[in-house]
């Protein structure tokens, strides 16, 4: 410890404004440089990659806002507060933000990103403002940081860093593989390609033996020559359990023959959750774990923050989450049995299948979006409504035959979020140590 040392933040940082081009200039925008917004980096991953935003060369020399380096901090200062990034490449900002650069040779960035992690509760606590809070650059003023050498903080946050990698790799992977099972999803029960592959093969006066192996290579994306024996058993099962023919229907156009119309009442089971009294709240993990609402989301599972002692409506393990307040209609699980708040409802398909009941539930979404805000402050959706949305509902085969067709996908998804959460507690059991100069390197 003897070689660490203690500062005011805002003597050995530099501290950058963001700015925004004008709009009314379609010569500043769509161009080549991302400009970044809280919204592009108000989630749990360490780096920011892209902005939802871009700017022109006119646009950054136009405006006030700045070109923040590869490696540098932004952190959002007013309206959502405390979110912190660190730049994948060269990004401009808006004027919501801070950029942040550790003085050379006095602050290593990386360090400073795992510092300002650790003190985020800190630093808004010293946030300014009469009606909003906001991050001024006096903040910075007025919080302190213990720092050893560069070498060592260079170690220290390649310690935690490797945690990071790790944890936003397996993140990413499961962002793939949802999108795989998505796509999946669509083709099935959405745009109907094995219906139509089927349809298409009796039309040009083939067989229902080839009429199936058409479905099968539309179903696998190979050709059937190209499929191991074992791959042309299962997909033979999935492919006889379709129809071979579209009929139309009033509502939904073109459906596949002898699957019904039904509604999330008819289809799924239902239960919209209250909120138990506030004294009943806890954080030492007393009572029954509680979700209030959104807030406690996460990319697939929601973070365990409260607890309460007095639940009132309860929500299953593999429960599908759903916010009823704006944004109506984001979806987690459950990982266990939980209480849930006015903000949420919990969703199960009837059929007892999780994963049709959660991909036909996220592929509702434009449907959902219709009740975030309409003639309202705030959007939000109530039980009836919920309840008398239509949605397909395919015979119990194949619904059957979707789950165990994307088992893997989900089973895998699952592994590597459990795997994150165990990598989460060990960096953050890490890293006050690291930072205090408790565990010596």
């Amino acid at each position: 410890m003897s070689e660490w040392q203690v500062q005011k933040l805002s003597d050995v940082i530099e501290i950058i404004g963001g700015g925004t081009p004008k709009r009314s200039e379609e010569r500043y925008w769509n161009g080549d440089i991302d400009w970044l917004s809280v919204a592009d980096f108000n989630n749990d991953f360490r780096f920011v990659t892209n902005s939802s935003e871009k700017i022109t060369e006119l646009g950054l020399k136009n405006s006030s806002t700045k070109l923040l380096q590869k490696g540098q901090l932004i952190i959002s200062a007013r309206g959502t507060v405390g979110c912190l990034a660190q730049l994948a490449k060269p990004m401009a900002f808006n004027q919501s933000c801070y950029g942040l650069n550790g003085i050379k040779d006095i602050i290593d960035n990386d360090f400073l990103y795992y510092f300002l992690k650790h003190n985020i509760g800190i630093l808004k606590s010293k946030t300014h403002g009469s009606v909003f809070d906001t991050i001024t650059r006096d903040t910075f003023e007025h919080i302190e940081i213990n720092f050893p050498n560069l070498d060592k903080q260079k170690e220290i946050a390649e310690i935690l860093g490797d945690f990071d990698k790790k944890i936003q790799l397996n993140t990413q992977t499961n962002q793939t593989l949802e999108a795989i099972a998505q796509a999946i999803f669509k083709s099935w029960f959405v745009d109907f390609d094995p219906v139509r592959a089927k349809a298409q093969a009796l039309s040009e006066g083939k067989s229902e033996r080839e009429a199936n192996l058409s479905a099968m290579s539309v179903i696998s994306g190979k050709a059937i020559e190209d499929l191991s024996q074992t791959e042309c058993q299962e997909l033979w099962e999935i492919a006889e359990a379709f129809p071979s023919e579209l009929v139309e229907n009033e509502q939904f156009g073109e459906v596949p023959k002898g699957w019904e119309i039904s509604t999330i009442g008819e289809s799924y089971n239902v239960i919209m959750g209250q909120s138990p009294s506030g004294e009943t709240y806890n954080e030492q993990g007393n009572g029954t774990l509680f979700y209030q609402g959104r807030a406690e989301f996460g990319w697939r599972f929601p973070t365990p923050r409260l607890f309460t002692t007095n639940p009132k409506r309860m929500a299953k393990s593999n429960d599908i989450l759903m916010s009823v307040r704006a944004p109506v209609g984001d979806l987690n699980v459950a990982l266990e049995n939980c209480c849930i708040g006015r903000g949420l409802c919990a969703l199960s398909h009837k059929s007892g299948e999780f994963s049709f009941g959660f991909y036909q539930m996220k592929n509702l979404k434009s449907v959902l979006d219709v009740f975030n805000g309409e003639g309202t402050v705030f959007g939000s959706i109530n039980q009836k409504d919920l309840k008398s949305i239509p949605v397909l509902n395919p015979h119990q085969e194949i619904i059957a035959l979707f789950n165990k067709f994307i088992f893997d996908i989900d089973n895998k998804i699952k592994n590597n979020v459990k795997e994150n959460q165990q990598l989460e507690k060990i960096r953050d059991l890490l890293l006050p140590k690291l930072l205090s100069g408790e565990m010596e390197l």
